[in-house]
């Protein structure tokens, strides 16, 4: 017999069979117990497959072109980290690895890793250890906070030389929100579930 909390009053109660796109409610104050995503395996996996084409994207095409007295200069995701490390600033350039390519690869790996399985009912090896590691990952993919780097770093350079924008840009501003929407969608008691199902 699974028990629930109540946010609200501390009741604990037997926790009720909740549909997709319900709420649990609480029989003491009112409040939300808990609700299930509308859909949940499925969004995310739509999600999920976005976001891996926009980070192939993202890390396969230039990220920006400097061009400064006829001379264009293309970077990359990549190059920014290797440039880091070739000046002798090896814990920057790790963590700007970790945290813009690393960490969202395997986020975004591991999170098709789980749940493309579930849609299927398939059974794969690991996916408990799978899905704990695509939590783990999360706090640690900034991409966000390299965004915003990126656009201070284009203010102040505007007048010294012309930018543009690479394709690899707009992948990467469409793959922050997406992202964010594989963990808005994603119910992970239903996920959890599916999994024990599925072993």
């Amino acid at each position: 017999m699974a028990l629930v909390g109540c946010h609200e009053c501390d009741a604990v109660v037997e926790e009720p069979e909740v549909p997709d796109g319900g709420a649990a409610i609480c029989g003491r104050c009112g409040g939300t117990l808990f609700r299930r995503q509308r859909q949940t395996v499925e969004f995310t996996l739509a999600l999920a497959m976005a976001a891996a084409i926009l980070f192939v994207v993202a890390n396969a095409y230039p990220f920006l072109s400097f061009e400064m007295q006829g001379q264009v200069t293309q970077t990359t995701l990549g190059s920014g980290a290797a440039a880091l490390w070739e000046q002798g600033r090896y814990a920057v350039a790790a963590l700007v690895f970790l945290t813009t390519i690393l960490a969202p690869a395997l986020q975004i790996g591991l999170l098709l890793y789980v749940v493309a399985p579930i849609h299927f009912r398939l059974r794969v090896p690991g996916a408990v250890i799978a899905f704990r590691w695509v939590e783990r990952c999360r706090p640690w993919s900034m991409m966000e906070v390299f965004l915003i780097g990126i656009m201070v770093a284009l203010v102040k350079l505007a007048d010294m030389a012309d930018i543009l924008p690479g394709l690899a840009l707009w992948a990467f501003a469409l793959l922050i929100p997406i992202l964010a929407g594989t963990s808005a969608f994603l119910d992970r008691e239903i996920v959890w579930r599916e999994i024990g199902d599925l072993e």
